[in-house]
């Protein structure tokens, strides 16, 4: 490997920090004889962590950091002043096989600017991933960028050789992507959503007839919305990540708190730090679309989440009226609506009361979080220290109770989240 083909991958592992949408997929493909690699376990990759906090467990690595798009959001837009680069087909085979020789890594996550046109583009990355499969035997985890505006044909031979696809809708309404990347809409980004889902539903009829059938993106799709960039509140991001969750195919909606990085474009706001607690907040909230059956109008029955408390809190002190939750005779959905009770403890819980009375003392062996739970629920019993009761939120009422539930390092970061200016202005 040269010094320049380094220096290259050094500029390119740049321009790819900004794409948060790249876990592991949880695909299973065992090691087979004579392939290179394996996903043993549903992990696909080894983790390791950057300074904020990000998975960067894999290589992650743009083919090339020209663009023909001007996104004002985008460090890789065509009119930034930015040291480019681009490594050949060849070029990059190598360096993902050498890395992981050197068990560097255990997966490749591959984007690519967009150069000359979409099918161009998109052609130059399926020849590597095909490359890796074929000629290299590469039997690790693959997640490729799938490029908006490329054929079908393309895509459908990518999805072939890669586990996991994804095309970032990075603004979830379509004014405001137009205000700052007005030579895209949202088509452009549904279309090849919508092949790859079709390619995937297909491929599930195949396999049921031909059991050696090709599998075709095994790990579904995913996606990436920025948060903060524009004026859309949590309530419309949440709307989008519901519709998207409601598609077979779609695994999960990353979000990515907006980093200055064109600070000299009038259109997007002027922010100190990304708005990290939003984005936690998101994640927090998209969790409960999930896996806690909630819908988006009762978490957001604001148009913004709570940024002091998790959204789970605080829909519950605005319901103090479906508490308390009774743990030895209430159903399942009834437990997951508790803050400091997850799906685990609630499964735990349906299934150990079938043997005896459920106590305080057998709820904190299951993990729970008492110190939120306590003032949501009845059980067998439940005291401080097993000698003056609890009292509870229809007691205490949710005014009451909020200060004692948010700790003042919580208060302190989002004092200083709702300071950042977001003043965004049209040209």
């Amino acid at each position: 490997m040269t010094e320049n083909t380094l220096e290259k991958l050094r500029i390119l592992t740049e321009s790819a920090k900004y794409d948060v949408s790249c876990s592991s997929s949880g695909t299973v493909r065992r090691g087979q004889k004579g392939m290179v690699g394996s996903t043993v376990g549903g992990v696909g990759i080894c983790h390791s962590f950057a300074d904020d906090g990000r998975c960067i467990s894999l290589l992650k690595v743009m083919l090339t950091n020209y663009c023909k798009y001007d996104c004002a959001y985008c460090i890789n837009r065509r009119s930034n002043d930015i040291k480019r680069a681009t490594l050949s087909v060849s070029e990059l085979e190598e360096i993902t096989m050498e890395f992981y020789r050197r068990n560097y890594i255990e997966g490749l996550f591959l984007s690519s600017g967009v150069v000359r046109n979409a099918d161009y583009t998109m052609e130059r990355l399926t020849a590597i991933v095909r490359d890796l499969r074929t000629v290299h035997r590469f039997n690790g985890y693959i997640h490729l960028k799938s490029i908006p505006g490329a054929s079908q044909e393309l895509l459908n031979e990518a999805g072939l050789y890669a586990d996991r696809m994804s095309v970032n809708i990075e603004i979830p309404r379509e004014e405001s992507l137009k205000l700052l990347a007005p030579e895209k809409d949202h088509q452009s980004v549904f279309q090849p959503m919508k092949l790859i889902q079709q390619g995937v539903l297909e491929n599930k009829e195949d396999r049921r007839k031909y059991r050696h059938a090709p599998r075709f993106v095994p790990a579904g799709q995913s996606t990436q919305m920025i948060v903060g960039a524009t004026k859309e509140t949590d309530r419309d991001i949440l709307q989008m990540s519901s519709a998207l969750y409601h598609q077979p195919t779609m695994r999960r909606v990353y979000y990515s708190g907006y980093i200055s990085v064109n600070t000299y474009d009038p259109r997007l706001p002027n922010l100190k730090q990304p708005p990290l607690v939003r984005e936690n907040r998101l994640y927090q909230a998209d969790w409960l679309l999930r896996f806690y059956h909630f819908d988006v109008d009762e978490i957001t029955e604001k148009e913004n989440l709570d940024l002091e408390i998790d959204p789970k809190l605080a829909w519950a002190l605005r319901h103090p009226e479906a508490f308390p939750v009774d743990i030895n005779n209430d159903d399942y959905e009834r437990l997951l609506r508790v803050p400091g009770l997850g799906t685990k403890s609630a499964w735990l819980i349906v299934n150990s009361r079938r043997f005896g009375r459920l106590t305080s003392y057998d709820l904190k062996k299951m993990g729970v979080v008492m110190k939120k739970a306590k003032y949501f629920i009845t059980c067998g019993e439940l005291t401080d220290g097993y000698s003056q009761p609890i009292v509870g939120i229809n007691e205490l009422r949710p005014e009451r109770l909020r200060p004692l539930l948010v700790s003042k390092a919580q208060q302190k970061r989002a004092a200083e989240e709702l300071q950042l200016a977001f003043d965004f202005k049209e040209e």
